[in-house]
């Protein structure tokens, strides 16, 4: 039995840090959109196996990926008891360290897929239970859909996006240390973005209230490792984009538009200098 799946990517249209807690984790209030750009997985069965066998067609991401596809797999089998084991093929699409969930997104898609497969039965709240200690986005992918995060990222409320929105994503070859931006932030004046503005611009489809809301604080943080996102910001808000932010910790930058004609054409200024991408909000 063989099963293939898309594992999505996301952007943070706002990340707010409420606080450091005690155990070292961060509290987050942000707000999440599933995007269209993807990682494929085919997954299968193995007989007579007593590990599973996970491969990466990128080499350098092969640890994270492993790591993450591993503990979902274990995480389940602990749960629901099962013995299973399973190969797992990942096509990286989705670029590492750019704060895009790709490595999160395939943990949750693993989880998804042998959850029916192996007809366990387990419904959204008991997947996203599972995935809360594997990784702060991974819960998220669970219901992979437009939600306001609260919590270490377990908490999902759904929220309403009424344009149908194009995302132009520009990532710079360096990519950020999601570890080593919370480590420069902890030692800055956290700058606290809009989330309630955010939540009604996007039900309302305002974009002028959407971009005076969106931030990031994790962005300036960014800047200090990768100077090069604050060019690539400023270079698409010079090209007429109004809604441009960082996503997650980097080093990923995104404009949000319904002008395809417009991005496509800034798009084709940027390929070949950065990792260029046009696709659409999944709803």
């Amino acid at each position: 039995m063989k099963k293939s799946v898309k594992s999505f990517a996301k952007i943070n249209i706002s990340l707010d840090i409420v606080r450091k807690r005690e155990d070292g984790y961060h509290e987050l209030d942000s707000i999440m959109l599933p995007i269209e750009l993807h990682d494929s997985l085919i997954i299968s069965k193995l007989v007579k196996s007593d590990e599973n066998f996970i491969t990466v067609d990128n080499f350098v991401s092969g640890l994270e990926h492993y790591n993450l596809a591993t503990q979902a797999i274990n995480a389940l089998a602990d749960k629901y008891k099962f013995t299973n084991k399973f190969r797992i093929y990942i096509h990286k699409v989705i670029p590492m360290q750019a704060g895009l969930g790709g490595g999160s997104s395939n943990a949750a898609f693993t989880m998804k897929a042998i959850n029916s497969m192996l007809n366990l039965g387990a419904s959204e709240e008991e997947l996203i239970e599972l995935a809360t200690p594997l990784g702060a986005d991974i819960p998220f992918f669970i219901p992979c859909r437009p939600s306001r995060c609260n919590g270490i990222g377990e908490k999902l409320t759904p929220i309403e996006v009424k344009n149908n929105y194009y995302v132009l994503l520009v990532k710079p070859n360096v990519g950020c240390s999601t570890k080593e931006v919370f480590k420069i932030c902890d030692k800055k004046e956290i700058k606290h973005p809009d989330i309630e503005s955010v939540i009604k611009a996007l039900k309302e489809g305002d974009d002028d209230l959407l971009a005076a809301s969106i931030g990031n604080s994790l962005e300036e943080s960014a800047m200090e490792l990768v100077p090069e996102i604050r060019h690539i910001k400023q270079t698409l808000k010079d090209r007429g984009f109004k809604i441009v932010l960082m996503s997650g910790s980097g080093s990923t930058v995104f404009a949000l538009s319904t002008d395809l004609k417009l991005m496509k054409k800034v798009a084709n200024e940027l390929y070949g200098h950065y990792f260029v991408d046009i696709c659409k909000v999944k709803k």
